[in-house]
């Protein structure tokens, strides 16, 4: 007699636990006994999506996904984690179209902009005045902004740029806007509107066309560039800047961010290390690893243009995948960055540089949480650095 078929609820609430535990072979293995006939429920496949992708099996992860969209078009969760994996594979025109979902989930549809324009699609404009305002997290306006002058070209518009805050000193000096405003402030009568993040939809960015303007586009402020000079002149080159944590609410920051105790096997003689590591992280320079020669300057940095001052001044900077690698890329700066195994869809796959900064290498984890490959490759670009000093 064949032994009854465990219940779908049974095997769903099995397969959370191994998820939350991060036990993705186990619940892959779970999973896929449940699913032999090819058939069953959508949220058993949903949790194989969740087993396989942190694993690197991206093709598998976007068969499921596929399936699950094409057989229930509404799940935006599905569409928007499809969208991932299309960029991230390269795929950026049908990615690009699948990323226009990220505000129509659940936890990210009272965040999106109400606009009661409507969005421009990459026609031309002439005589009409096109908003483009920026969304999501630091890094991904110093990203983008390199489309703000492209747009204008292409829509022949008046262009009225909103940028946050912090990165508005910044933006003001990039080409491509005809006004600029900082978020949160009336903007002048508009005819069209696009949030920065749907240009490359817009206007059908590809992967052959990166990085898409002349590098860098983004300049520092000359005043602070010279007070930051005087500020490091005494200290011994080279001179390497360090960021080891992100923003501690992102959604992946337990697989990207690391401890400042964690790149001691970067720590040697004859090299000066500058955190310019911002938030509760920075504390932890109290207590620098032992060996490491570590100044920091975390307390004395205002804002992004002291940051985007002093990487002018650094040698390189290793840095986790947070905004600072996209201001020193934006920068035209050299920028050694540590990815996970699974990484942000904009790194791509297999690749240790970035079509989107030239200037940028990347240095890939081999397997979940292996970070020590990492430092070690790190370790030895810094000793190749330190004798071109």
């Amino acid at each position: 007699m064949n032994a009854p078929l465990m219940d779908p609820a049974a095997i769903q609430q099995q397969a959370h636990q191994l998820l939350a535990a991060e036990r993705w072979a186990d619940a892959e293995q779970l999973l896929r006994q449940a699913l032999a006939s090819g058939t069953g429920p959508i949220p058993l496949w949903r949790q194989l999506f969740y087993a396989v992708r942190p694993q690197g099996k991206i093709a598998e992860a976007r068969q499921i996904l596929e399936m699950i969209v094409q057989t229930v078009p509404g799940d935006m969760s599905a569409r928007f984690d499809l969208s991932e994996i299309l960029l991230i594979q390269g795929e950026f025109g049908r990615g690009w179209r699948e990323y226009r979902f990220r505000y129509k989930l659940d936890h990210t549809v009272m965040i999106s902009r109400h606009v009661q324009k409507p969005r421009w699609e990459g026609q031309s404009i002439k005589g009409k005045t096109l908003l483009i305002h920026d969304e999501q997290g630091y890094g991904d306006t110093f990203q983008f902004l390199r489309m703000v002058a492209w747009a204008r070209e292409r829509s022949g518009a008046r262009i009225i740029l909103e940028v946050n805050h912090e990165s508005f000193s910044l933006a003001q000096r990039i080409s491509g806007f005809d006004d600029i405003i900082v978020r949160g402030t009336i903007p002048p009568p508009f005819d069209l509107h696009c949030e920065l993040m749907s240009l490359p939809m817009a206007m059908g960015l590809q992967l052959s066309q990166l990085p898409g303007t002349p590098m860098p586009y983004l300049t520092p402020d000359p005043q602070r560039v010279a007070h930051w000079r005087a500020r490091l002149a005494d200290l011994p080159r080279p001179l390497v800047g360090l960021v080891w944590a992100g923003r501690p609410t992102h959604t992946n920051d337990v697989r990207r961010s690391l401890k400042l105790d964690d790149l001691a096997p970067l720590a040697q003689v004859g090299v000066t290390f500058v955190s310019v590591q911002k938030g509760p992280a920075s504390a932890q320079t109290a207590t620098p690893p032992a060996g490491m020669s570590l100044v920091s300057l975390s307390d004395e940095i205002k804002d992004f243009e002291d940051t985007a001052a002093i990487f002018m001044l650094l040698d390189t900077l290793v840095s986790v995948d947070s905004s600072p690698v996209h201001l020193a890329g934006a920068l035209g700066r050299p920028a050694w960055v540590m990815l996970p195994f699974m990484p942000d869809w904009r790194w791509l796959l297999g690749r240790n540089d970035s079509p989107w900064y030239p200037s940028t290498r990347l240095f890939r984890q081999p397997a979940p949480g292996q970070w020590g490959p990492v430092l070690q490759a790190i370790s030895s670009q810094v000793q190749t650095l330190k004798a071109g000093t």
